[in-house]
């Protein structure tokens, strides 16, 4: 449910934001500014999910999702929508750390529950992104807002009864934030935060300029929608086909294979002003981002115990935010100074290079860990 309103916002806002008026730079600075907020909260959020579960994490990010519903009812000029906005970033900020961190306390196998997690968010993703643009064309921006709120609280509703692992006492005095200075000594968190940048570069492009780039391609909000699913379908292959093949250490191509499919897709789409090629393009970066999202949260789970997992996750979670703060900015500024077709082709260049120092990293980020052989 959380993702279904998620997936709305991919197709919704930035819409609603051109319709509104704002040029190509102010929709960057509207994705782009309140991840500074998202990084903060994201940051705390990861600390209090070690000191007191996830649970509660997860059920105060879906009523932030029921407060922005709400807000963007209302908002009409710059700066209503970008505190409806910040309440979206936050919602983000606090659901992934702590969703990530009740799924790796499943039994069984670790990259087979992430990857179970992985699908299931993006089926709700595919489901509200293409429901958005139906939902839109039909009815309009308010009933896609209202839509989204209450997308919040039926979230809230399946989540209220879920169970976690009990935490263990924290010891008098410690602080909430004390597993961050043993966290931030080590090379492969700093390694695994690079990976999970990249694996949200499509996530960032996803909920602010793909729409934007349909739409100048003539295509309708319904057809949008379709494209953005695939994306999730990508992403759901990558979770229930892949999880099995994905593995950490200093030997996995995984994130290699999945940095150049992702360098590929992005920068290749504005290519041809085609359905065919663009659907194609939205499965490989769904399925290159869904694979580098797995192997991140191996990383960082095979790498930490429960009282710190946590806090590691959040640090995950910080490579979206900077992706999220750094993309939609780069992009608009791009768009508006040269052209939105070119501005994919710098994405999808800078991506490739990105993908290289990861490559590059492997052996070094290692070094000193248990997955080191």
């Amino acid at each position: 449910m959380w993702n279904y309103g998620l997936g709305m916002t991919y197709i919704v806002v930035p819409l609603y934001a051109q319709s509104c008026g704002l040029s190509g730079i102010e929709i960057g600075l509207l994705f782009s500014i309140p991840v500074f907020f998202q990084v903060v909260f994201n940051l705390v959020g990861g600390a209090y999910t070690d000191r007191f579960g996830g649970r509660r994490i997860m059920l105060i990010s879906c009523w932030l999702v029921a407060a922005g519903g709400v807000g963007f009812i209302f908002a009409a000029q710059f700066w209503t929508l970008f505190i409806c906005q910040v309440l979206m970033v936050l919602s983000r900020a606090a659901f992934w750390p702590a969703t990530w961190a009740l799924a790796s306390e499943l039994p069984g196998e670790r990259g087979k529950q992430m990857g179970r997690l992985n699908a299931l968010t993006n089926v709700g993703q595919i489901t509200g992104t293409t429901a958005a643009g139906f939902i839109l064309a039909g009815l309009g921006y308010t009933a896609s807002f209202i839509t989204l709120a209450c997308m919040g609280v039926l979230g809230y509703v399946c989540g209220v009864r879920s169970h976690e692992a009990k935490r263990k006492a924290h010891t008098p005095g410690a602080s909430v934030f004390a597993p961050y200075t043993s966290l931030l000594r080590r090379r492969v968190i700093y390694y695994a935060v690079m990976c999970a940048y990249l694996s949200a570069l499509p996530f960032s492009l996803s909920m602010s300029f793909y729409p934007l780039l349909f739409k100048d391609f003539g295509f309708s909000p319904e057809t949008s929608g379709l494209f953005l699913a695939l994306r999730a379908a990508g992403s759901i292959g990558a979770g229930l086909i892949a999880a099995r093949f994905v593995q950490s250490g200093p030997r996995s191509l995984s994130p290699v294979v999945a940095g150049m499919s992702v360098a590929c897709a992005v920068g290749l789409i504005p290519a041809i002003n085609h359905a065919a090629p663009i659907a194609l393009s939205m499965v490989l970066v769904g399925l290159g981002s869904g694979v580098m999202t797995l192997y991140f949260q191996i990383t960082m789970s095979e790498v930490t115990d429960l009282t710190e997992r946590g806090s590691a996750l959040a640090l995950g979670g910080l490579g979206w935010g900077l992706s999220h703060f750094t993309t939609p900015l780069a992009l608009g500024w791009i768009s508006d100074h040269y052209g939105m077709i070119p501005g994919f082709y710098c994405i999808g260049a800078f991506a490739l290079l990105w993908t290289g120092v990861i490559a590059l990293l492997r052996p070094w980020a290692f070094m000193h860990t248990k997955l080191a052989n």
